[in-house]
């Protein structure tokens, strides 16, 4: 049997596990003990029950290696689902978004994007509901079908306006168990801080408005606290032109530091979701595979190999200049194509220099998120490290707020 025959028998065992253990995961309550389920019988049963874990290594590599984008990625996450062995091989194996320029695990949507390019998004805005919805472009059109990222609902308040974030299109309340942060403004809607329901790093320190929420009823810990860990702060500044030009902005990363955009530096990666926090089980958005083995095992840490410390600068970004076009007799900026229709909401973000100093000239001009109108209701969010999906969304819901004092 060549080695393509092996991968290619792989993903049919794995497309046929996967579908009978969808099925039964809606036929069926849930189980106790550590291996319940009785389609596991069959996997043990099967040529890969005794594969010895050099070649079961090498056949997921290239399985990894062969899936780069979605829809066909979805075997690399099924790898992963299947028992705690695969999964732990395929989480050495993919690398971070920084590195592969690839979305795999839920997880990675809180980690910094790719630093040699931007990764291609868009938002869908629905009036009526009052939600927005995050998508991962699969092709270079502003209107495919993308990959569902990370969902948000506005909720308004007596004295502020929340967003709430969550990885479930159908279920955005903070109490859900795929809840992941949220987006507060202030009463004018001039001022934002971004929250994060998990350590962003390691020492981070919880918001003392904090809050708690009840889990996910197929979860063990009776209580967790719903975390409020501020990784940024938005404002938006006093619009002199008027209607007539761009909005004037700045975002100070609490949670990531100045030195990360200089060559070499880095930013706090999050590498797990904490325990009681959410499972393997919730994470279907991306869609993990949904093995009931999982449910038993959460992810046990935040471990960030980078920390903060605590005198050292903030990363600061600004919103990148427009000029002055004389034949349109308006304020232009350039996206590059990715960007169609003018409005006030458009925005480049770039590294503001630190006080007394300049950008270094690598850095100079290097847009670490750009978000633009291209329909209607349609936006486009390309986002480069060292911020993250998460802090990328969260930055860009700002900007849909009607903001009376800076127009």
């Amino acid at each position: 049997m060549s080695f393509r025959t092996l991968i290619q028998d792989m993903r049919d065992e794995i497309g046929s596990f996967r579908l009978r253990s969808s099925r039964s995961h809606r036929a069926s309550a849930v189980h106790e003990g550590p291996d319940p389920l009785g389609e596991f019988d069959a996997l043990k049963q099967s040529c890969w029950a005794n594969l010895p874990p050099e070649l079961l290594r090498d056949v997921l590599v290239r399985i990894e290696e062969s899936e780069a984008s979605w829809p066909p990625r979805k075997d690399v996450v099924a790898c992963a689902g299947v028992c705690r062995s695969w999964r732990e091989i395929m989480k050495e194996i993919v690398k971070l978004p920084e590195i592969s320029g690839k979305l795999t695990f839920p997880i990675s949507l809180k980690q910094p994007g790719p630093r040699e390019f931007p990764l291609q998004c868009f938002i869908r805005r629905n009036r009526n509901t009052h939600t927005y919805h995050l998508y991962l472009g699969l092709t270079q059109a502003l209107t495919d079908d993308g990959k569902f990222l990370l969902a948000a609902r506005k909720a308004r308040r007596p004295t502020c306006t929340d967003y709430l974030i969550s990885l479930n299109k159908d279920d955005m309340s903070k109490g859900s168990c795929t809840y992941v942060g949220k987006l507060r403004s202030n009463f004018l809607g001039t001022k934002f801080t971004v929250y994060d329901a998990h350590p962003p790093y390691a020492g981070a320190v919880l918001s003392k408005s904090r809050s708690m929420r009840m889990v996910g009823p197929n979860q063990v810990s009776p209580r967790v606290p719903a975390g409020n860990y501020p990784v940024a702060h938005i404002a938006y500044e006093l619009n002199v032109l008027g209607s007539r030009g761009p909005r004037r902005m700045q975002c100070v990363m609490d949670s990531i530091p100045a030195s990360s955009i200089e060559p070499g530096g880095t930013a706090p990666v999050q590498t797990d979701f904490p325990l009681g926090g959410l499972n393997i089980d919730s994470m279907h958005p991306l869609p993990f595979f949904r093995s009931k083995s999982a449910r038993f095992d959460p992810p046990t840490s935040t471990t960030t190999p980078v920390a903060v410390q605590k005198d050292s600068k903030k990363l600061i970004l600004k919103n990148k200049s427009p000029r002055w076009h004389e034949q349109l007799q308006c304020w232009c900026l350039n996206f590059r194509g990715r960007v169609t229709v003018a409005s006030v909401k458009n925005f480049q973000l770039v590294a503001a220099p630190e006080e007394g100093g300049t950008v270094n000239q690598e850095q100079d001009g290097k847009v670490v998120l750009q978000f633009g109108k291209v329909g209607k209701d349609l936006f486009t969010m390309d986002y480069r490290y060292p911020i993250s999906a998460f802090q990328a969304f969260a930055i860009c819901l700002s900007s849909f707020d009607t903001k009376i004092a800076c127009e």
